[in-house]
């Protein structure tokens, strides 16, 4: 089985490809409809743990999500390992309480304490918490040190889920102790708060490697052409997360990318039709 390539964060080896979690945890960014579809699905580790599986016959180790939000996902990562004997790198999201007081600290030690208690090696700050103490004037991410230092005492890696693309130029700016960044990026602009050149060179100027989120924009754009675009604009040392509804979807975008890595044509099923036999799909095989 061809392994899928890897790359490093602060020593740590990763899977190029991400597990993503949003079509897990129900969050579709589509409806209410879609959304519901998924939590009754994905309510239980059994439907989970058969994709996790799949990922990791082909080296997809390394899985993000807010996972204390997804208790089952959390199950279905721990009775995987003890399956396959093998380890699953877990990337937290979690957010914070970023008040400025002695309580929400606590608050937020505590939220720390949990993602190191499930295994997660990495941990990145939620960009909802983190860009409450964004000051644009300054350049500066206000009392940030504080919340990375927590997570280093906690035997974690720091991050930023950077959804606001002036994290990462802040991060490195001030030098923080932020060893990797989650960014929107994709072939649509989906979700992006600049135009999409523009994050392509924020992502390529990073000191860190970049972990690049939403690539099918949310099924706005097919896994074809979205995980083509994205492995072909982002650096080697970067990594595409992708989010599955079920293993069949996992085999697929898996196959897609690694031929946009190997620059081979994609081993994948001609598009269906009521009629199938037409000039226009090509030549039957």
């Amino acid at each position: 089985m061809e392994q899928f390539q890897r790359t490093e964060v602060e020593g740590l080896s990763l899977s190029r490809m991400i597990i993503g979690t949003n079509w897990i945890g129900g969050w579709s960014h589509r409806s209410a409809a879609a959304d519901k579809m998924i939590r009754e699905r994905h309510a239980d580790p059994k439907t989970i743990q058969p994709m996790l599986e799949t990922f990791m016959e082909y080296g997809v180790d390394t899985i993000m999500a807010p996972f204390g939000g997804i208790p089952q996902l959390v199950r279905a990562v721990k009775e995987t390992e003890d399956k396959l004997g093998r380890g699953i790198i877990m990337v937290d999201t979690p957010q914070i309480n970023v008040d400025d007081n002695a309580e929400a600290r606590k608050e937020a030690e505590k939220v720390f304490k949990n993602s190191a208690a499930i295994g997660a090696k990495i941990c990145l700050i939620h960009h909802y918490s983190a860009e409450q103490l964004v000051n644009k004037n300054l350049h500066q991410i206000v009392r940030l040190p504080d919340y990375l230092a927590m997570i280093r005492e906690n035997g974690m890696i720091p991050g930023l889920s950077a959804h606001m693309p002036e994290l990462i130029v802040y991060s490195d700016e001030n030098g923080y102790d932020v060893q990797t960044y989650i960014q929107i990026y994709n072939c649509m602009g989906f979700m992006m708060q600049v135009e999409i050149e523009t994050v392509n060179q924020i992502i390529h100027d990073a000191k860190k490697p970049v972990m690049t989120i939403k690539p099918m924009a949310a099924g706005r754009t097919t896994p074809f052409v979205g995980l083509n675009f994205s492995w072909a604009t982002i650096r080697d040392c970067d990594m595409v997360t992708v989010g599955c509804y079920n293993e069949n979807e996992v085999r697929e975008d898996i196959e897609i990318s690694l031929a946009a890595l190997s620059r081979r044509r994609a081993n994948i099923e001609k598009r269906s039709s009521p009629v199938g036999n037409q000039d226009a799909f090509g030549k039957n095989i």
